[in-house]
């Protein structure tokens, strides 16, 4: 069975989290996200896209391919 690629995304930082809720900065460790304008890249999973989603005002994501 042939294995499908996994499409990797890359999430930038780009606004602090200082006033925004708890979750939200729990949410940004859990990315691995750690000062402004700091970038990870990760699996495009559902996981992922819905953490992506929690926090995306503060920050962008563009495909890593």
């Amino acid at each position: 069975m042939a294995k499908k690629k996994d499409t990797k995304i890359k999430i930038t930082q780009t606004k602090s989290a200082i006033g925004y809720n708890v979750k939200q900065k729990r949410t940004l460790e859990a990315l691995g996200l750690k000062k402004l304008n700091h970038s990870v890249v990760h699996n495009s999973t559902p996981q992922i896209e819905g953490m992506v989603t929690k926090v995306k005002h503060l920050v962008s994501v563009e495909d890593a391919n």
